[in-house]
């Protein structure tokens, strides 16, 4: 008797380990049943700290930087905290097509340096991905020229989203802001 569960639990365990294998391979939760879709995502991030109708603004500045830092003339500090609503379009022209908002906050979190902690919700509200967003995180030093960020989830279209997110300063000033180009792409 102990033989017979003993050679049934196996089998069952056996016959578990098959099903959640071909469930990972096949993609859980892909709609197509086959390999995990890959989309690509491209727009520019128009980051406006002055003029009439700045859409990110320092709303907690930091302490002054230290005497041996490599902050040069940026008006940034350890500690700044920074709020944004920046509208993405599709090209880097001020009159190109809206396609969503870039929602969140960055912490400076370098003493030296330009190192921020990055919070962003890609908002989308044009085209096939409309009415869905993108949650972004990140290590941000804007002293590299092409910077990294984690896609950690979405909603919508993009629920359970996971991927990453290729940034350039497209034309930036750090003291008055400018444009982003950013590529995302999701698995």
């Amino acid at each position: 008797m102990a033989r017979t569960i003993s050679a049934l639990l196996l089998v069952s365990a056996a016959i578990l380990l098959a099903a959640s294998s071909i469930y990972y391979r096949r993609g859980a939760g892909s709609t197509n049943g086959g390999a995990t879709t890959r989309t690509h995502l491209h727009f520019y991030m128009h980051d406006e700290y002055t003029g009439p109708n700045p859409t990110a603004a320092l709303i907690v500045p930091g302490r002054e930087p230290l005497s041996d830092s490599k902050v040069g003339t940026s008006r940034r500090r350890f500690g700044d905290i920074a709020v944004m609503n920046n509208a993405l379009t599709e090209g880097p022209q001020r009159g190109s097509p809206r396609v969503g908002t870039a929602q969140g906050f960055t912490v400076r979190v370098s003493e030296r340096g330009s190192v921020n902690a990055l919070s962003m919700h890609l908002v989308m509200e044009d085209g096939e991905f409309a009415g869905s967003s993108l949650v972004v995180n990140s290590r941000v030093d804007t002293d590299l020229a092409v910077r990294e960020s984690v896609v950690v989830g979405g909603t919508g279209r993009f629920r359970f989203a996971r991927g990453y997110a290729l940034s350039r300063s497209y034309d930036y000033d750090l003291a008055k802001g400018g444009i982003v180009e950013i590529d995302v792409y999701l698995y």
